[in-house]
């Protein structure tokens, strides 16, 4: 059964950094071949896009709100893919998501197969 699965939300305060991983399962020896993307929603809010990643690492794309804060990154070796979020702010604050796609990356979540369960982060003084 393919899952995606996300860890490393948590709570910090302005400036500060997370690290969120997703684990990919059940792709067997396929997931070097899928695109895979982060996405975000807070409360109220519609989901974003966030970063993306082509598969085999080669182009990677970023929403404007992010740029120069967040990198994505990816470790075939161990199907994972992450997102390291440096100097948050505030407005960073929401439920992340990854997803993976047999396709082209984008920063579109309509364009993602299959999604993870989210993980939180909180950004507040």
């Amino acid at each position: 059964q393919v899952q995606l699965v996300e860890s490393g939300g948590g709570s910090v305060q302005p400036g500060g950094s997370l690290r969120l991983s997703c684990a990919a399962y059940g792709f067997t020896n396929t997931f070097i071949w899928y695109s895979a993307g982060w996405f975000r929603q807070a409360p109220g809010k519609e989901r974003e896009g966030v970063a993306a990643i082509t598969a085999g690492g080669g182009t990677r794309y970023y929403a404007d709100s992010v740029k120069g804060r967040f990198t994505i990154s990816q470790d075939n070796a161990k199907n994972t893919v992450y997102l390291q979020m440096d100097s948050l702010k505030p407005e960073d604050a929401a439920m992340y998501y990854c997803a993976a796609a047999p396709r082209r990356a984008s920063l579109s979540a309509a364009d993602y197969n299959y999604w993870g369960q989210g993980t939180q982060v909180t950004v507040s003084s």
